[in-house]
């Protein structure tokens, strides 16, 4: 029997029933053949040996596709658990999934086994040699009784009991060499492709994330088609090393922690602070210029507020635990998120649908319980602060408003040099719909407003299903940093549902009761994690305008300590921010210690620049401008600044 494959340009070929990826790869040519690594078959990502039985639209995936490298890092991450059970024999194995760089695997060598960084190098020439073997990757679909046999049978409790949460006719498994693994794939032909390996780290992970249950070892690792390739990403990892923005926030003296304050709640300090509040002032400029007022709300509510909303239902076990008070019966909550407080602002007096849109913004401070093992110097912590806005509107403006605030992200990005971005249209898991509230008319027509927005502003877009939030899809924008690597940041989420709970409603034309459509947006994201991709991003070296430091004035001895003085008055007259070097050192060293701390402009002052009333200019990372009158310096720099700001302003 034949069946109809349709590719990417909508071409159509007749093949066998029961055709695979690789030879459906094969008819088109041998050198496409060599290459490709995956297929998608109607959306899913499938191995290339797995035969296709029925009309299907496919894509046939090389290394630069994301669908691609996913499948060669699951590959990857089942060849270094065969390693460690050959090393290790009685190994238990947790997950071991593909990650957005490379794989891990959460492994339980027992009580008397412990893996370490110097066993990684034996590890990973156990895995060169297993590659080498081209093993095949051979996918099984078995039934649950006789899965859960074959794990009871080596002793492994952490398959059994993922096994004990599938549904019959689901389960499959995979084998290559002499590892069997539970798995739904997908994975490569065979183990050949996997030419260069890295092990890189080691972390305990609680089975479950449960800090209940036992501790796994999880190894991190990555692997490449091409030696040249791990070299590149080897040495963007040592970029990232020295961009890693715990690192630079400690030398800039940004942002601290307290043990004694508690794990992940950032202490801003002075610079950082200043730097904070001219992003918080930026946004706040652009905000009013298209229509925001700004709110400001409690950093508590009552649980009550939150069981409305759905986010006690959905959160509340895994976030901060309600707060007692003397009235009996009575509970607040931390603030998990806005949007509750907002619908409450919202209903504080009536409305008509000549008010709407109602736009209303707040910088608001927000807590969720993190894991421990999950925090990462701001990138991810317990209390931060969302640039939250809500929008409430009629059906017949929400593309409009969702266009609108696409345009002020964009604008966001390109004020701060994030030039290369795509956007994910998070949509509800087709299967799993539990974790959503609402209905499936209203999720329908959210998701149907987003993809067309997308279209209409011409944008690159990918399409995840189950990346919804709980009350509606949203449009994330995935920016790519200066050295490659990708951060979720802005988002702008369409949500039918919070009207509905909270009994929103305003007057329309027909003098009738209607309920409003709310957006929720973000372009930052959160305070401190656009503050950690920005460090990351410049590597600290911020543009003028947002340096908390833009001078710093170098006296080379300290005779000159007085006119030092003098030129930082001067400057601090036309608001440019100065600091003095006063330590006792060679000015030599002081230029150096100054050059990393990133101050855009050195300032040196001696006995020639007393006498002439000038100091001499050096410009971070460019070397001399010479010497400057002080007036001269100060017109260079706020015109500078100026220039800076217009050119966002214009954007």
């Amino acid at each position: 029997m034949m069946i109809n494959i349709t590719f990417p340009d909508q071409s159509v070929r007749k093949y066998e029933e029961g055709t695979t990826g690789l030879e459906i790869a094969k008819s088109l040519s041998n050198s496409l053949a060599r290459e490709v690594l995956a297929v998608s078959v109607n959306d899913q990502v499938w191995d290339l040996t797995r035969p296709i039985r029925e009309d299907a639209d496919i894509r046939l995936h090389k290394w630069d596709d994301d669908e691609a490298k996913h499948a060669f890092w699951h590959s990857s991450a089942h060849l270094m658990a065969e390693a460690i059970e050959a090393l290790y024999p009685g190994t238990k194995f947790g997950i071991g999934p593909a990650i957005e760089n490379g794989f891990y695997y959460d492994v339980d060598t027992g009580d008397d086994t412990v893996i370490s960084d110097a066993d990684l190098p034996r590890i990973e020439k156990k895995m060169k040699e297993l590659a080498s073997q081209k093993h095949p990757y051979q996918r099984e679909e078995i039934s649950k009784q006789n899965a859960l046999k074959l794990f009871d049978k080596k002793g492994d409790e952490y398959k059994t009991e993922l096994i004990s949460d599938l549904e019959d006719g689901t389960i499959s498994l995979y084998k290559q060499g002499s590892f069997t693994d539970l798995c739904r794939g997908p994975h490569l032909p065979d183990t050949s492709p996997i030419k260069a390996i890295k092990l890189l780290s080691l972390a305990g992970a609680y089975w479950r994330g449960d800090e209940k249950r036992k501790q796994l070892t999880r190894i991190y690792g990555i692997t490449f088609p091409k030696q040249s390739l791990l070299d590149d990403y080897l040495e963007k990892l040592e970029q990232a090393k020295e961009r890693d923005h715990r690192k630079i926030g400690k030398e800039l003296e940004l942002f601290t922690f307290s043990q004694r304050v508690g794990q992940g709640l950032p202490l801003w300090l002075p610079k950082g602070a200043q730097l904070r509040e001219r992003l918080e002032n930026f946004l706040k400029k652009v905000q009013r210029q298209h229509g925001y007022e700004q709110v400001i709300t409690p950093h508590i509510g009552l649980k009550e507020l939150y069981v409305t909303s759905g986010h006690y239902e959905k959160y509340g076990k895994d976030s901060f635990q309600p707060i007692q008070t003397p009235q009996e019966g009575e509970e607040f909550l931390l603030k998990p998120m806005n949007c509750p407080h907002h619908c409450e602002i919202y209903r504080s007096k009536p409305h008509s649908y000549r008010d709407l849109p109602v736009r209303m913004a707040e910088f608001g401070t927000v807590y969720r319980y993190e894991q421990s093992g999950e925090l990462h110097g701001l990138t991810r912590v317990r209390g931060f602060t969302q640039d939250d806005a809500h929008i409430f509107c009629r059906p017949d403006q929400l593309k409009e408003e969702f266009i609108k605030v696409i345009d002020i992200i964009h604008h966001i990005f390109k004020a701060l040099d994030f030039s290369d971005f795509v956007t994910q249209v998070s949509l509800r898991d087709k299967e799993d719909k539990e974790k959503y509230i609402g209905s499936d008319e209203n999720w329908e027509k959210a998701e149907q407003a987003i993809i067309e927005a997308a279209e209409e502003k011409g944008l690159e877009t990918i399409v995840e299903y189950g990346e919804a939030a709980f009350y509606g899809p949203k449009l994330d924008f995935m920016v790519r940093d200066a050295i490659g690597r990708k951060w979720q940041l802005g988002t702008i989420q369409v949500d039918y549902n919070l009207p509905e709970r909270f009994d929103l409603e305003y007057i329309g034309a027909d003098n009738q009761k209607h309920r409003p459509i709310m957006i929720h947006r973000a372009p930052f994201g959160s305070m401190e994690r656009f503050v950690a991709v920005l460090i990351e991003h410049t590597g600290g070296k911020f543009p003028l305008w947002l340096s908390p430091d833009q001078a710093i004035i170098l006296p080379i001895s300290e005779k000159y300590h007085d006119y030092a003085e003098k030129v930082s008055n001067f400057l601090n007259n036309y608001d440019i921010r100065t600091l003095i070097d006063e330590r006792s050192e060679k000015i030599g060293k002081k230029i150096r210690d100054s050059e990393l701390k990133r101050i855009p402009y050195l300032l040196i002052v001696g006995e020639k620049e007393a006498e002439s009333n000038t100091v001499s200019v050096r410009r971070q990372g460019e070397g001399d401008k010479g010497a400057m009158r002080l007036e001269e310096f100060a017109a260079f720099i706020s015109q500078e600044v100026e220039h800076q700001l217009s050119s966002i302003d214009t954007i």
